[in-house]
């Protein structure tokens, strides 16, 4: 890939701090885009290792290895909890950081985070991809292309957002103390998304389609739904019983899932309730008492 623009970090290069899956996917993005990632350090020697395959260079590190303080880029991969304790781990590799940079990829925290760094002369941010990682290779594909969350001070913000468009990005930045909220549009939309086609993959099969052809009608069907999303919003998308107040049909499935799976009616209750406020169709009672 021809690199774009003056490089973008010192001598030093890149440090990153978590070897799990988006570690890897944005290690092996960030070198196929030229940026240079010399370090890779993980609890586990082997896990770092690992990372480091995949990432296709750099070199494999221990989290306490001396050599991080000699980055000039940290980017913290790691757990949402685990960000302050190795934030602060990292700080006591050295007395100054000053000229250095330090990134965290959580969505649920600011650029406070890094403060134990921040303190030792640190500029620090965040570099968050609004994007499902499920696998390293899948991030490989997906962190391409995708919307980022960019925060923190000048410094770390410029370097940020200059790997954005290195990756051929959206950057944005969310309004100071609002990343529950920003974090609970992502969970909303992604991991319930995934738990209900799940669902309605066991739905189908109890239906008799055959199970090779299931995965591949739900992608497609999904994708399909955010297309239209897309192009008409929510309410102009939504397709189905509630939004013709067809309250027969939405009996009918309460009744099935009263048969098959109870636990999940009042999931079930709650999302027609959100569909039609959004339809703007009166809800009548869907439990009439016994």
């Amino acid at each position: 890939m021809k690199r774009r623009g003056s490089q973008p970090t010192a001598p030093g290069g890149v440090a990153i701090i978590g070897p799990g899956r988006l570690g890897q996917a944005l290690g092996k993005v960030l070198r196929q885009a030229g940026v240079p990632v010399r370090l890779v350090a993980g609890r586990e020697r082997r896990r770092a290792e690992r990372a480091v395959r995949f990432i296709g260079g750099g070199r494999a590190v221990s989290w306490g290895d001396p050599e991080i303080a000699e980055a000039a880029v940290l980017v913290l991969t790691v757990a949402d909890s685990a960000i302050g304790p190795v934030a602060r781990q990292l700080a006591g590799l050295r007395s100054d950081w000053r000229g250095r940079v330090a990134l965290h990829t959580c969505g649920s925290l600011g650029p406070e985070a890094l403060q134990p760094l921040r303190a030792r002369g640190a500029a620090v941010g965040v570099l968050h991809p609004f994007q499902t990682v499920p696998q390293p290779s899948a991030g490989a594909r997906s962190l391409r292309g995708c919307y980022w969350n960019v925060d923190g001070d000048a410094r770390a913000r410029a370097l940020a957002r200059q790997w954005v468009k290195r990756l051929d990005g959206r950057h944005f930045r969310i309004l100071p103390g609002r990343q529950a909220l920003y974090h609970l549009a992502a969970f909303l939309v992604c991991p319930t998304t995934l738990t209900l086609m799940d669902q309605s993959e066991k739905w189908l099969r109890r239906a008799g389609v055959p199970r090779r052809l299931i995965r591949g009608m739900l992608a497609q069907f999904v994708s399909e739904t955010a297309r239209n999303y897309a192009t008409f919003g929510g309410a102009g998308a939504l397709t189905g019983p509630v939004v013709r107040g067809d309250w027969q049909t939405v009996r009918k499935h309460l009744r099935a899932l009263r048969r098959g799976t109870p636990e999940t009616v009042g999931a079930y209750s709650a999302l027609v309730g959100l569909m039609a406020r959004l339809a703007r169709q009166p809800l009548p009672n869907l439990h009439p008492k016994k």
